[in-house]
């Protein structure tokens, strides 16, 4: 994963127990900080090492977290993507990164066992290192399922990814987008000839289950127009938890799909 550098002064940093505390307490939803705490995958920046006044937390296909004091972004520019910040931060992201959007997000969360769900015809199974080349094969606007793990294969390594199978071909997936200490926050996938058939609700009740088996409690974070997201969502047993954003920088919202 090759993560953007930036014109400012703002140092990553090495020791991370040191704002470990920023994060908590962990609520559902991004959770783009403590993802990089436990997974290793991303990067923590600050403005003072020493004593942290700001502190930018990045992982791979865009996703950011911004905290502290505005006034420690020492930076030319930010990269566009998606920002979980307050609106202080606002005015900022519109200076540094150009075309600012707010995205109105919903986030669920799973507070007791899953709904079962149906049976469906495909070959269902946790993924491995051998699932690469699977995931590689994906149509290319599913292929950010991996982004916030560095990429296919570490993903695939994990552990914690979940696939169907469809005469040999990977056709959905889901997976804990972020992982944190309390949470853990899915995505899911599922390739447009196979929609409607129960996949993406397969796949996930495979990852709620690990979730729980790891002491965590899932978390669904979408868009309130994904109505596909929010019906998966629901046969799962999901319920609202709180109405959200993200910044988006440099680009319009993705649509929903």
């Amino acid at each position: 994963m090759v993560l953007p550098a930036y014109g400012s002064i703002m140092i990553e940093l090495s020791d991370k127990e040191k704002i470990r505390d920023w994060f908590r307490p962990e609520v559902p939803g991004p959770l783009i900080g403590p993802h990089v705490m436990r997974t290793g995958h991303g990067r923590i920046l600050v403005d003072d090492p020493a004593e942290p006044g700001t502190v930018l937390a990045e992982t791979g296909g865009g996703n950011y977290d911004l905290s502290g004091d505005p006034a420690g972004l020492d930076c030319d520019k930010l990269p566009h993507g998606f920002y979980r910040t307050d609106e202080d931060f606002a005015p900022l992201l519109a200076e540094r990164s150009g075309e600012l959007h707010r995205w109105p997000r919903v986030v669920h969360e799973l507070t007791g066992e899953p709904k079962p769900v149906p049976h469906v015809a495909a070959g269902l199974r946790l993924l491995g290192p051998g699932d690469t080349a699977g995931l590689e094969a994906l149509s290319p606007e599913l292929r950010w399922i991996t982004e916030t793990w560095g990429g296919h294969a570490a993903a695939a390594a994990s552990g914690l990814a979940v696939g169907a199978f469809v005469h040999g071909r990977l056709v959905s997936v889901a997976l804990p987008f972020y992982c944190g200490e309390r949470y853990e926050d899915l995505g899911v996938i599922t390739e447009a000839g196979h929609r409607g058939r129960g996949l993406s609700a397969a796949c996930a009740a495979r990852v709620v289950e690990g979730v729980l088996r790891r002491g965590r409690r899932p978390s669904w974070s979408t868009s309130p127009d994904n109505l596909g997201s929010l019906r998966v969502a629901a046969k799962l047993g999901f319920r609202l938890v709180r109405e959200d954003h993200l910044y988006v920088t440099g680009f319009p919202p993705p649509p929903a799909s």
